[in-house]
Order: structure tokens, then C-alpha cells, then sequence
């Protein structure tokens, strides 16, 4: 009986040693440099500029193999741009909070740089539209490529592009683009 109890406690030991391994949970948050694509507003008397805004959430890396990981993301994200007409004198912003879902594929090239790439879901939460461009939709696909350094085992810092591929508009062409620095903590 003693040998069976010793045989469980050594495979649960040995078990979360290798689940410490493999899945790592952590936090990140970081300053978007977002803008609006798409003809909605092309034209002379229309000057748009994007603005400045952030992000912060929740962060997984699952590793698969030795320089293969997976890590999804739930994250708070907000995205727009800032419209000038000439008739009007202040600008006019465009500013959507979204719940953002990445899911990057993270393809190390050394033990402390990687090449991310994957899917993003986001969701619609706010929304600031003093510009007019109609309801805006409440779901947006796009897609994610960026770099990752560890700073040390626990510290990273990322660098992404994002590209909206759906509308966020109903009733504009318009697309989300956003540049994203982030940095982060694992535990």
C-alpha cells in the first residue's frame, strides 16, 4: 500500500512539473497605434489620422513541441481613427472597445525570439462613433502577425500587426488596422 502511495504522489509530482512546462498563464498589456482602412471617407474635404489607444488582458502559451506553442489571448482592445473635416474645426473621433480573441501560433527561431501569427475573433463592448459611419458591427475577423523577445523566463515584450478582414461598419467600408506593443508577465 505504502509503494502504490508513493507510485501517485511521484506521478502527480511528475505530472505538474510537466504541466508547469507546458502551460504558462500570464498578463499583458500594451499601446495600440490604431487606424480605419477603406474608402468611407475618401475624399478631399476628409482628412483621417489614427489615434493612440491600449489594450490589456489575458495571455496562455501552451508549448506543443520544442520551438512550436500555441497562445491564446483574451484581451480588451480598443481601435479606431480620428476624422477632420474642413468645415469643422475639431476632430472627430471613432473609437470601438472590442473583447479581442487571438490565437497565435508562436514559432520560436531561438530560445528567446518568436514569429507569431494567427486568427483574431473580437467582439464589440463600446463604442465612441461621433463620426456617424452607422451601427457598428458587433463581430470583427481578422488576422495577427507580430514578434515576441523573453525578456527573461517570466518578462516578454511583443510587437503585432493587425488587420481587420470583416466591416466595422454596417453601412461603411471601413476595416480596423492596428499596430500593437505589448509587455507581459507569465507566471
Amino acid at each position: 500500500m505504502k509503494k502504490v502511495f508513493l507510485a501517485v504522489i511521484l506521478f502527480l509530482g511528475t505530472a505538474a512539473s510537466i504541466q508547469a512546462q507546458l502551460l504558462k498563464i500570464g498578463v499583458k498589456a500594451g499601446v495600440n497605434f490604431a487606424n480605419q482602412t477603406g474608402d468611407a471617407f475618401d475624399a478631399p474635404e476628409v482628412n483621417k489620422e489614427g489615434i493612440t489607444s491600449y489594450h490589456a488582458g489575458l495571455v496562455a502559451e501552451i508549448k506543443l513541441l520544442d520551438r512550436f506553442a500555441v497562445q491564446p489571448e483574451l484581451l480588451y482592445s480598443t481601435t479606431g481613427a480620428s476624422y477632420k473635416f474642413n468645415d469643422v474645426s475639431e476632430d472627430i473621433k471613432n473609437e470601438l472597445g472590442y473583447l479581442s480573441i487571438p490565437v497565435m501560433a508562436k514559432f520560436y527561431l531561438s530560445d528567446s525570439f518568436s514569429l507569431e501569427v494567427g486568427p483574431q475573433a473580437s467582439f464589440l463592448l463600446s463604442k465612441k462613433d461621433d463620426v456617424k459611419l452607422g451601427d457598428p458591427e458587433t463581430f470583427e475577423f481578422g488576422v495577427n502577425a507580430g514578434l515576441g523577445f523573453k525578456i527573461t523566463e517570466n518578462f516578454f515584450i511583443q510587437g503585432r500587426y493587425g488587420l481587420g478582414l470583416t466591416d466595422a461598419s454596417r453601412n461603411a467600408d471601413v476595416k480596423n488596422s492596428t499596430i500593437q506593443l505589448s509587455a507581459g508577465f507569465m507566471f
